[in-house]
């Protein structure tokens, strides 16, 4: 027993000791470290076809398909979208009477006895061109229904359609999120950008599956069904080298339908909150831009003061989430701004101490794509977000990762958020490779013009690369970049500490394997605004070891 316990011992003692101490912010501001693009794997892959499994129309009549769930503003209340009927698309097309088709959902605490029920509404949408030979689109019945009377933290069974036409879903399920206070937090919450439809969404998705979030952050370009000809075929990694001669930005809207059946077996039991990115501005006739977006997905802007779709707010139990639009206007004399402004006076950090903040384009970036491209919307926005002591903010739309030190106004800053950019969920576009400071690639200032704001393109004003509108070397506020695609999850820890962790899709079958990880520390008596958060006594985390 002696020679047991002894050995039992030892084993403990060499766990103990080979265990990984996981970095904070604390530890920083970190060295610049730099993950190069490993050129065993491929940098980009084809999209899937319209007739892979997982791609295809399952249904059949007007039973319901893209099953989709939604937070609204409090835990007692839940967006549950879906579509049914066929989509057309052809030369001529003719809308489906969205009042055919009733919008009911049907749910409970014990699985197969619903007793609520909630009606909601129904609304279709075309994607119309005025130029001969594209083809028009005009979408199934969307629904949407919010649901209410829900119990914090409660597992409910529900199934959506019309009961009258005897079309209704199968039994799902989803679990209610805790009420706002210091110590509740959603379990797991996964972040992921620029997704799209190839072999890697597949891989991403996948990955992403099994790390079991409760809830998704989608920060924008969601399907890259502007990749394509309004008539189909096969997508394009870059829309203007293989159609140089398309009249308007076109878009294959049949994509949408694909990415609604390919997510709907993780968001109809998870909640994806999303927000607009670029390749869903989608112009059509008459001026139109963001149909396809702004009809299909529920969001809680209403519920939050917002007088757009495009931005919004929400709680997640100790979490004051931001989504702001990058691609509507944000200068401090538009309605978002003002928005903005009223709903940061509002958040109380002693109820959701963390302020979290999305929005697609990334203002702190040192990859060659879409460098300085948002410089407008961060000298617009930022000291708003630093006054209000944001910690965390996450965007897409460079197909990479980086994750900076803390920075405000491009200083290292202990009281600045945490930026981290997480546009590498695998879309047809391809992995971003160059980085500005690499030699040779630092971009003109007439490059990366944005597809909607001004051009606010600067030279650095101090610092080492002072007078330079690119460094000599990886920026001192870029903690860590690797060109690979993933996806994140974010961890709330207690009302100061966060576990964040991005893993690549390389490592999807390496058990605890991952390409970063890092607990993000809030000081609240170092980084106080005025509101009870300072009053909230620093605690550390159990463990902060791997």
């Amino acid at each position: 027993m002696k020679k047991i316990c002894t050995t039992l011992w030892l084993q403990f003692f060499v766990v103990i000791i080979v265990a990984k101490r996981i970095p904070t912010t604390l530890d920083g501001p970190f060295k610049p470290l730099t993950h190069r693009f490993d050129p065993l794997l491929h940098k980009g892959s084809d999209d899937l076809p319209m007739d892979h499994p997982r791609l295809k129309r399952n249904v059949i009549s007007f039973f319901p398909e893209q099953i989709a769930l939604a937070l609204s503003t409090t835990s007692s209340l839940m967006w549950i979208s879906w579509i049914t009927g066929e989509a057309q698309i052809g030369l001529n097309v003719t809308p489906h009477d969205p009042k055919t088709v009733a919008s009911e959902v049907w749910y409970g605490k014990e699985s197969g006895k619903y007793t609520m029920k909630q009606n909601g509404v129904s609304v279709v949408y075309s994607q119309l061109y005025p130029f001969e030979g594209l083809w028009n689109y005009t979408s199934g019945i969307i629904h949407h229904v919010k649901i209410d009377g829900l119990e914090p933290e409660t597992k409910y069974y529900y199934k959506c359609g019309d009961s009258s036409l005897v079309a209704m879903s199968d039994e799902l399920a989803f679990e209610t999120f805790p009420l706002p206070a210091p110590n509740k937090y959603p379990r797991r919450i996964a972040v992921v950008g620029d997704l799209g439809l190839t072999s890697n969404t597949t891989t991403t998705i996948d990955h992403l599956i099994m790390n079991d979030p409760s809830m998704i952050l989608m920060v924008g370009d969601l399907t890259y069904a502007n990749q394509y000809l309004t008539t189909g075929g096969k997508g394009a990694s870059c829309y203007s080298c293989q159609f140089p001669d398309a009249p308007i930005r076109e878009t294959f809207q049949p994509r949408w339908d694909g990415w609604g059946r390919f997510m709907e077996p993780l968001i109809s039991r998870v909640p994806m909150m999303v927000i607009e990115g670029n390749h869903e501005i989608e112009p059509q006739a008459a001026g139109l831009i963001f149909q396809s977006y702004l009809t299909r997905y529920s969001v809680p802007s209403k519920e939050s003061g917002s007088n757009s779709n495009l931005y919004y707010s929400f709680n997640a139990g100790g979490i004051h989430f931001i989504m702001l639009g990058a691609y509507v206007d944000y200068n401090q004399t538009s309605a978002q701004y003002s928005w903005l402004q009223h709903d940061l006076e509002k958040v109380d950090r002693g109820v959701t101490p963390w302020l979290v903040a999305a929005w697609h384009s990334p203002w702190y970036n040192s990859y060659s794509s879409h460098y300085q491209e948002f410089e407008c919307m961060r000298q617009e926005m930022e000291e708003m977000l630093y006054t209000y002591r944001v910690d965390i903010v996450f965007s897409g739309h460079v197909h990479a990762y980086e994750r900076m030190n803390r920075v405000y106004n491009y200083t290292l800053d202990p009281c600045g958020p945490v930026y981290i950019t997480v546009g590498d969920g695998g879309n047809i576009e391809k992995v971003d490779a160059d980085h500005a400071d690499d030699p040779g690639k630092c971009p003109s200032p007439g490059d990366n013009i944005p597809e909607f704001g001004g051009v606010c393109h600067m030279n650095f004003s101090s610092g080492p690369a002072k007078g330079k509108f690119c460094w000599d070397r990886q920026p001192e506020w870029s903690a860590y970049r690797e060109s690979s695609f993933g996806h994140g999850i974010l961890e709330m820890v207690n009302s100061t500490h966060a576990l964040w962790t991005w893993h690549r899709n390389q490592d999807i079958y390496r058990e605890n394997s991952h390409g970063d990880q890092l607990y993000i520390v809030r000081q609240p008596h170092t980084c106080s605004v005025d509101s009870k958060d300072s009053r909230l006594s620093p605690s550390i985390p159990v463990a902060l070891e791997h």
